[in-house]
This record gives structure tokens, sequence and C-alpha cells, in this order.
């Protein structure tokens, strides 16, 4: 067990949360890292009503333990959050965009907000908006982001919010990357891309393939899955995924796609349907390197935060004594 003030929130063994991957992150997913010990959050996405009820359903049917969902902030609509704090989560996540005028609501439900930010500005309007978790995410995160890296953004979150608690989230796939995240000032981790290779999660096995057998420098962040699909997302927040052919013959050519979208769009959609990777978008980040295969849920859990405490104890002997160095 690792205390930790996230721990002490959601009464976690590990202060490991979730990240609500769209289209991954489903309710079996969620349920699976809440009952080991973790905090499980359902992916919202963009607020498909029918799938946020049908998936919420499900984690709060699966656990007696802390759950929560996060939602992409630009495209939430007031009554797909209402729907949301119906089923009573514990927690809303909101990432890309101005939490404000959602934070009321979500804190007068009794749920704890968090909220997502890639820089200092966005960690300031969080905490003003009354988050009571901030995620700082660095850019080497799998889906969307922006540029800073985790290393020096997230102490620099936890200066510019404290006393609010920060959690680390971008690369980070196993238990030395929660020690590292502890010894910058967090309270504990988002993880992403390691669930998405998960028995759980909802991605294709064909998708879960892809990123046990890829690398950190198969990745790249780019628009050109955005664009393709027609979804409006600021050009500052790119995605970090899977290099493909599609990425390979469109990225760079921006402006090229957008003129080709009559043929490409129904293609990529067809593309999707039918799993074809070669094709269709896998997000990953670029800890993939430490992925070796596709475990349950639990087992990660457990396994990233006995991996974390054993790395925390030997942090502490390579300390020694600090009277005998004071001293010395």
């Amino acid at each position: 067990m690792i205390r930790t003030r996230l721990s002490g929130l959601f009464d976690l063994q590990y202060p490991i949360v979730l990240a609500p991957m769209g289209g991954i992150s489903g309710g079996r997913l969620a349920a699976a890292v809440s009952n080991a010990g973790g905090l499980g959050l359902v992916g919202g996405g963009y607020g498909d009503a029918d799938w946020v009820r049908a998936e919420l359903a499900q984690v709060k049917a699966a656990t007696k333990r802390a759950w929560g969902i996060g939602f992409i902030t630009w495209s939430l609509k007031p009554e797909v959050l209402d729907l949301a704090l119906e089923h009573k989560p514990y927690a809303v996540m909101l990432s890309f965009g101005d939490p404000k005028p959602h934070a009321r609501r979500v804190k007068a439900a009794g749920c704890k907000l968090i909220c997502q930010v890639q820089d200092l500005d966005g960690a300031r309007i969080a905490a003003e908006a009354g988050a009571d978790i901030v995620i700082a995410q660095g850019t080497e995160a799998g889906g969307h982001g922006a540029r800073r890296a985790t290393l020096p953004l997230v102490p620099a979150v936890v200066d510019a919010v404290a006393p609010t608690p920060v959690l680390a989230a971008g690369g980070i796939c196993d238990g030395r990357g929660l020690a590292a995240a502890l010894m910058l000032g967090a309270e504990g981790v988002l993880v992403g891309t390691r669930f998405y290779a998960s028995v759980e999660a909802l991605g294709t096995n064909a998708a879960k393939e892809r990123i046990v057998a890829g690398r950190g420098d198969d990745t790249l962040r780019t628009r050109v899955f955005d664009i393709v699909r027609q979804l409006p997302w600021p050009e500052a927040n790119t995605g970090r995924a899977l290099r493909n052919r599609f990425l390979e013959r469109w990225h760079g050519r921006e402006a090229d796609l957008e003129r080709a979208l009559g043929d490409e769009t129904p293609a990529y959609h067809e593309a999707a349907r039918k799993a074809d990777a070669d094709t269709a978008v896998v997000w990953a980040g670029e800890g993939i390197d430490l992925i070796k295969r596709v475990e349950r849920a639990e087992s990660l859990v457990v396994s990233m935060g006995v991996q974390a405490h054993r790395m925390l104890g030997a942090a502490t002997r390579l300390a020694g004594d600090p009277k005998a160095a004071s001293n010395a």
C-alpha cells in the first residue's frame, strides 16, 4: 500500500488512476482498476449519451469501490453531464477546455472535480475553478495533449497550484514511473496506454497487439486523424498515435487531406469499422517500450504498485541517514 493524499480521498491501495480513454476505458475496465485498489475512470469522450449510460451502469454494478468518469470539456453537453451525475460517480474529470462552466454542478453533486492540464495557465484556471485534483499531462502521453514534457511540467504545476493535489500523466507505464512521479511532488499518476493493452479494455485485439509490438519511436503527435474524422480539435492539441500507412501518407500534408475529405473520410470510417489498424488510429504514448504483453487490469495495478513501493524503499536506502550526511 502507498498512502498519498489521492489514496486518502478515494480510499485507494495504490495512487493509480485509469485515464478515461474515449472508447477504450469502458465500465468493465474502470471497475477492474477500482477493484484492484486504483481509481477507475470511464472514458466519456465526446459525450455519446447512450454509450455513457450503458458503461456507467456496468461500472456501478461491478464495483463497490470509488470510480468516476472523464469528458472532453469542449464537447461536453450539460444534459450528458447530468446523465453522468445521476449515476453518482465519486469523481468527474474534465480535460481540454475551461472547466468553470461545469465545475459548480460537479461539486454540488458531491463529486470530486479532477482537471487535466497541459501547461501552467491551464493549471491556474483549474485551481480557480475549484479542482480537487489537477493532472499535469506531459506530451509523452498517448492521445491528445500538448507540448510540455512530463518531467519538468509536474513539479511546476505542483508549485503553481499548491496545496491542491497533483497527479502526473504522460509516458507512465510501470511502477518506476509512479515512484518517479511521487518524487516530483505528485500524489499519484494517471495511466492510459498501459491499460489500453489490457484484457478488459474495449480496444480491438489488433490495436492492443500493435501497442505491445511498438516502440516509443513508433509514435508521433499528429492532427491527421482528427482532420479525417472532422473533429474540431484545437491545433495546439495534437494526438500521439502509432505510425501507420494513413499517418505516413498524410502527416505534413494536412491541407491536402482537408481537400480530399470527400473520399478519405468515408474510407477511414470503413477501415475503423473493420478494425484496420493500417488506417484507423491507435493512440499510444511513448512508454510503450515497457509494455510486453496484454494483461489483466488487476495484475497491472498490483504490479505497478508493488514495483513503486520497492523503488521507493530503494531510494530511501540510497539516501542513507540524513543526520550522518549533514555531519559529513
